[in-house]
């Protein structure tokens, strides 16, 4: 069994929790968290990027002087590419960047990443969240843990009250354990997780090893 630190709704330190070591995913998984990164970074990508070629930029077709004689480099017209205002050649034009990754890689690769959170200690229980809905309450819990970087609290279900609470604080966020992305678990320097918040992840990293297996 691992260990994971737990603390009381105050954020004193309480009684450790344990997490079934056989739900842990660390032989394997690289490559689909580094897919899955990829994959959630290109869709945040707007691709609206536009340029206009040579056929697309106002002016005329007309040759701006006549081809021999008058010492000047040749010339078909104003729209072409080497000149100011003209097109542009190879320019961006509006494209998707999402990239495709199938289920299993996706399961795969959130059960490598918690484990490796939970290995190296980055996760941690709190036995009952501030329910006051106010910001300086959630901020001196995370103070009184001692937390340093970004926090992402998860929970088993939505809670409004909460999420209010969190949104004014600048390096933390709230996921049900449901929602947590990859991408999401890698930037947290620590992830608080309810008990009933814990166990739903445990219960979403058994059906990767279940799939595995």
């Amino acid at each position: 069994m691992s260990k994971i630190k737990s603390y009381n709704g105050q954020g004193a330190a309480a009684a450790e929790v344990d997490f079934a070591d056989d739900l842990l995913v660390l032989d394997k998984g690289d490559q689909a968290v580094k897919d899955v990164v990829v994959a959630t970074m290109n869709a945040l990508r707007a691709g609206t990027a536009s340029t206009k070629g040579k056929g697309e930029v106002a002016g005329s077709n007309k040759k701006p002087w006549k081809q021999k004689g008058t010492g000047n480099a040749r010339a078909g017209f104003r729209r072409s590419p080497v000149w100011r205002g003209g097109g542009i050649a190879m320019g961006p034009k509006p494209r998707s960047y999402d990239v495709k990754v199938n289920r299993k890689v996706a399961k795969l690769a959130f059960a490598h990443a918690m484990s490796e959170q939970i290995k190296d200690g980055k996760v941690v229980v709190v036995e009952a969240l501030p329910q006051d809905g106010k910001t300086k309450t959630v901020a001196a819990l995370i103070k009184t843990m001692g937390l340093k970087g970004r926090v992402l609290f998860v929970t088993d279900k939505y809670d409004e009250k909460f999420l209010l609470a969190v949104r004014n604080i600048e390096k933390a966020d709230v996921a049900t354990a449901a929602q947590i992305d990859v991408y999401s678990l890698l930037l947290a320097k620590t992830i608080v997780a309810t008990k009933a918040g814990l166990d739903a992840i445990a219960a979403r990293m058994r059906r990767t090893t279940e799939v595995a297996e």
